[in-house]
């Protein structure tokens, strides 16, 4: 049992790299290395530092005393969703393992990513402070997504965003929109940009609503468009003003002698972690969604 425990161990540790490799927000996970461990298991503490600016310099006084402030700040974790699923027991470890490993990566691919993206990008678009288009609008055409990010572009600009590390979100349809207009000013756009990820519609909303898989009609699970939400034509984010961190864990794998419930092995995945932004930095989301 041993042996089978070790094989299917080795299947879970790549359950991450099938996840990064399906959402288009992993790119976006912050250095677990700056936050701390909080009073409870569903927070963490995050540094934040504030200081006062220049003041006159006076030649017989010297230099006006400053003060320099560090903070923590207690964030806890708002996304927690989970599933069991069972396989069928087989006749040996390494089929059992092979059937574990296509499960758990499509269940990755096909459920996990995408609304793990779509509650990032919602959670995001309702943060108070960010930038966004004053009025929703539809893209018609490629030189409408060229104004448009142009527009987002200038506001991060003047709002003194560094453009390093921007990172244009942008659905499938509109990129080929600017892809075919194939010109100079739509190239020194798109080039504005550290990195472009396509994100299809089906994942881009300004609100969604969770499936708690238990309420009749939500049995399924999943997500769907809130009533409220809108199309995002496009986000553009500057990583550094995100707090994301992940945790994807197995919490634990039955095997079929100890599964009371059929003979199989029960295998338990859940996704807990946190999407936000800090107060200071609501200048490096920018929104622009559909009317």
């Amino acid at each position: 049992m041993a042996i089978n425990i070790t094989l299917f161990k080795k299947y879970i540790n790549l359950l991450d790299e099938v996840y990064k490799n399906a959402a288009v927000t992993s790119v976006l996970d912050s250095d677990a290395s700056l936050a701390q461990q909080g009073a409870n298991t569903n927070e963490i503490v995050i540094p934040k530092l504030s200081m006062d600016g220049l003041a006159d310099y006076s030649r017989n006084g010297g230099y006006v005393g400053g003060s320099v402030t560090l903070t923590n700040e207690t964030v806890t974790f708002n996304y927690d969703r989970g599933r069991k699923f069972t396989v069928d027991a087989m006749d040996n470890e390494e089929t059992a393992g092979l059937a574990f490993g296509k499960l758990s990566s499509e269940f990755l691919r096909t459920r996990v990513a995408p609304e793990m993206d779509a509650f990032r990008f919602a959670t995001y678009a309702e943060i108070s402070g960010i930038s966004k288009v004053s009025a929703g609008a539809t893209l018609a055409d490629g030189a409408a997504v060229i104004s448009a990010l142009r527009g987002a572009t200038t506001q991060m600009d003047e709002d003194e965003v560094p453009m390093e590390g921007r990172i244009l979100f942008i659905t499938p349809t509109l990129k080929g929109l600017v892809e075919d207009m194939d010109t100079t000013k739509s190239r020194e756009v798109m080039g504005r940009f550290s990195q472009l990820i396509l994100v299809p519609q089906t994942r881009f909303y300004t609100a969604i609503d969770l499936k708690d898989g238990t309420t009749s009609g939500e049995e399924a699970g999943g997500f769907a468009k809130a009533t409220d939400g809108k199309d995002i034509n496009f986000m553009v984010i500057h990583k550094p003003a995100l707090l994301q961190y992940t945790k994807h864990t197995v919490n634990k794998i039955i095997t079929p002698e100890a599964n009371q419930e059929s003979d199989g092995w029960m295998f338990f995945y859940r996704a807990y972690g946190l999407a936000d932004a800090y107060e200071n930095k609501a200048a490096g989301i920018y929104l622009h969604h559909k009317a």
